[in-house]
């Protein structure tokens, strides 16, 4: 099965409409990291049909769940969730963060590439930066321990804001170690075309509220 054609009946087991532009620019996605993965080694994933599955339909897997408003994506890693989320939704302004300065030059190329005018990069440490405006929703993939994710990025967040853990198997320990200061909204699991492996999405935001 062709690239194109495995994305495409991907995006309708995620109950997902796509214009042709979008199937054409997330199949760039996958091409590009494919071809620059060989020189700079960005992510473990190997074959192509693998990143389909393990990066492109499992960031998707969260785009009908994802809280309204500007999104930080935190650890982002060589763009996921962020840019197959940000060429899915036009709309949205997206932050892109890592520290991994190779990993950030090369999604600074990757939206120019795919001309995504909705795209920042940032090239710094979460608990470092300091932006003029807070977000209202901080997205993570793999990031960390949900504790550790709230605390590094807490200044982030605006008060009505939501964080989202993208992790795999759902562990209540980890919910239970956070602190009183946040609740934990809602616990959704996830179906990952092709993917038998266990996914959940943790919304998370300041009890306070």
């Amino acid at each position: 099965m062709d690239i194109s054609t495995r994305i495409s009946d991907g995006l309708v087991q995620l109950d997902l409409a796509a214009s042709s532009e979008q199937l054409n620019l997330l199949k760039a996605c996958i091409e590009q990291l494919s071809k620059w993965n060989k020189a700079y080694n960005l992510t473990a994933i190997r074959e192509s049909d693998k990143m389909v599955i393990l990066h492109l339909f499992d960031s998707l897997s969260i785009l009908k769940k994802l809280q309204p408003g500007r999104l930080l994506d935190v650890g982002t890693g060589p763009g996921f969730p962020g840019i197959p989320l940000a060429i899915m939704d036009p709309n949205r302004e997206f932050y892109l963060l890592d520290s991994n300065g190779k990993k950030t030059r090369y999604i600074k190329q990757l939206i120019h590439e795919l001309g995504l005018t909705n795209v920042t990069v940032l090239d710094t440490r979460v608990e470092q930066w300091q932006p003029e405006q807070p977000f209202d929703v901080i997205v993570s993939r793999a990031f960390a321990s949900l504790t550790k994710m709230v605390s590094l990025s807490e200044h982030l967040l605006a008060p009505q804001g939501y964080w989202q853990a993208m992790k795999g198997e759902f562990h209540q320990e980890e919910v239970n170690q956070m602190p009183s200061r946040v609740s934990v909204i809602s616990v959704d699991p996830l179906e990952v075309p092709g993917l038998e492996a266990e996914r959940h999405l943790i919304t998370i935001k300041k009890s306070n509220n």
